[in-house]
């Protein structure tokens, strides 16, 4: 009798815990729901949001780095394909970016399915564009969002639903000052702030200056959202536990070691793990890319920054590359020596044709090139007066 009832209890105790163990894993993977940092210091995380009409991405991308401040970046799909080369610019900088759909639908009125199409779409779109990953940060369109959303979106990798506490809502024109009182008004350690990148917040370039330093001034510092969260690394491998998995199990599967894994998640007992708790796996950095220079001909409008741009390098090294003193001053026809780590983007033209509205600045901007270039590959003399209709050469 006492066999059969200790054989009993073993079994239920079995079930039991298997029970528990799928349990945690499904609530493991609901994606956290996030709407600002749980912390007593003073940072705060800047967010922009990217539709299709990023308008003003470079404006913000050049405020960012003079003020030596990282951002984060929501893009969408259809952004992505409107404005590449700007969303490229965005990485490039070292900013974070995350998902935020392909084409802003309401989360909670559409399936499961067509949520997850959404972000794999988006997610495909940017890792073509710049070989990184939007993982593991997503933003609702709309702010919208449900426990069938988290739910949806964190089984498609995205384990943090990131919201805001501060909207500065300046899509709807707001100026310069109102936005930067909103978000000044309103801070507190571990902030999100909320803004966009379109051409209908307006008022958000001119804000951002004077915001910035009014919170310098206020003791506080700019993060990532994955630096207020510390989550892990963009990109970093990670694995959910399972039942049944030992640290050792887990580094035999990645080869690695038992203490490389236990110090990447700051483990102190090496036989303690649950299940649900989600690991980064230590990885060996990649090799660098040698380093090779290409020459480049100076053209009308080029600046060194734009140079640098085009080849993913900085002023100050094609400026000590050529013993440039002042890097204000280059002339057409000059030859500069690059260092580079990537093959150089290949000159290529398109034709576009003038439609009602267009300005060669609107243009310009759309073609992420210099008003000056286009004048030139056109012969244009009066860069105020184009026609409707009028075919353009596009230098690229």
């Amino acid at each position: 009798m006492f066999f059969k009832w200790s054989k009993l209890l073993a079994i239920t105790g079995l079930l039991l815990f298997s029970l528990l163990s799928f349990t945690g894993q499904a609530d493991a993977a609901s994606s956290t729901f996030v709407t600002k940092g749980n912390t007593t210091s003073k940072v705060v995380a800047l967010t922009f949001d990217d539709g299709a009409d990023g308008t003003n991405i470079n404006k913000i991308l050049d405020i960012l780095k003079t003020n030596n401040v990282k951002a984060t970046f929501f893009v969408t799909g259809t952004g992505i394909n409107h404005h590449p080369s700007w969303i490229r610019n965005i990485a490039n900088a070292g900013h974070q970016v995350g998902n935020h759909s392909y084409s802003h639908p309401d989360f909670t009125k559409i399936s499961i399915a067509a949520m997850q199409s959404e972000l794999a779409k988006t997610e495909t779109a940017y890792k073509n564009v710049t070989g990184k990953s939007t993982k593991p940060i997503f933003r609702a369109p709309f702010g919208a969002y449900n426990a069938t959303v988290l739910k949806g979106v964190g089984d498609a990798g995205y384990t943090h639903t990131i919201q805001w506490n501060i909207d500065t809502i300046d899509w709807r024109g707001l100026s310069s000052t109102v936005i930067t009182d909103k978000v000044v008004n309103n801070i507190v350690p571990g902030s999100i702030v909320l803004m966009h990148t379109g051409a209908g917040a307006s008022g958000t370039p001119g804000a951002l200056p004077g915001m910035i330093s009014k919170l310098k001034a206020k003791g506080y510092k700019f993060v990532t959202i994955s630096e207020l969260l510390k989550l892990p690394p963009t990109g970093a491998t990670t694995y959910t536990v399972k039942a049944g998995d030992t640290l050792y199990s887990i580094a035999k599967k990645y080869n690695v070691t038992v203490a490389a894994l236990a110090a990447a998640n700051n483990i102190t007992n090496v036989n303690l793990i649950r299940v649900g708790q989600v690991l980064v796996i230590p990885v060996k950095a990649p090799t660098p890319p040698p380093v090779t220079t290409v020459k480049y001909t100076v053209k009308a409008g080029d600046t060194l920054y734009s140079i640098a741009s085009k080849y993913n390098t900085t002023v100050s090294a094609i400026a000590t590359a050529n013993k440039i003193t002042n890097v204000n001053l280059i002339h057409v026809g000059q030859v500069l020596i690059i260092p580079t780590t990537q093959t150089p983007p290949p000159v290529t033209t398109v034709k576009y044709t003038v439609k009602a509205g267009d300005t060669l600045y609107s243009i310009a901007r759309t073609y992420n090139t210099t008003v000056s270039a286009i004048a030139t590959a056109n012969k244009i003399t009066n860069v105020n007066l184009i026609s409707v209709g009028q075919v353009l050469i596009i230098p690229r």
